[in-house]
């Protein structure tokens, strides 16, 4: 099984980006149409799953993204992990506003491996205010294995 339907890639306009609620966009990046980022299409994963508050992202991990242990790199695992936290905590905000990651932080609960096979981060809402947003991760193999978790704060601004 791919990770990867087939999807344009590229930025949504700044003008588009602010006449959709945050969980229109996202479910625009879910159903294939908004593209996807360029680095959606490098790291090759998908948005799979959006809904109010909780986004899914798959991807195959595979040899173009070992590391020197020979075990895939953890940068594979943070991007997914901020994509689906990020884009969960976007899928609550209003027409006109857009969000940035503040900071995260991930905790790596074993290697993933190029023959892996899919693996699917699931990111939820924790809280979800005016300015700042907060929301948690979790990484799972093909089995449902826990692989890493994570926590991300989210900034909410205004695009006016």
């Amino acid at each position: 099984m791919t990770a990867l339907r087939e999807r344009t890639f590229g930025v949504v306009s700044v003008e588009d980006r602010g006449s959709l609620s945050g969980l229109e966009f996202v479910r625009g990046l879910a159903s294939g149409t908004l593209p996807l980022n360029t680095m959606a299409r490098t790291l090759q994963y998908d948005i799979v799953e959006a809904s109010e508050g909780k986004v899914s992202v798959s991807a195959n991990p595979s040899s173009e993204f070992l590391n020197p242990e020979g075990t895939v790199h953890g940068g594979f695992v943070a991007t997914l992990l901020d994509t689906c936290m990020g884009l969960a905590i976007r899928s609550m905000i209003a027409k006109g506003s857009g969000s940035t990651t503040l900071e995260f932080k991930i905790s790596m609960m074993r290697p993933v491996t190029a023959d892996m096979g899919l693996v699917r981060a699931e990111g939820s809402v924790l809280t979800c205010g005016r300015r700042v947003g907060t929301a948690e991760g979790r990484l799972m193999d093909g089995k449902g294995k826990l692989i890493a978790h994570g926590t991300t704060t989210c900034l909410i601004f205004d695009r006016q």
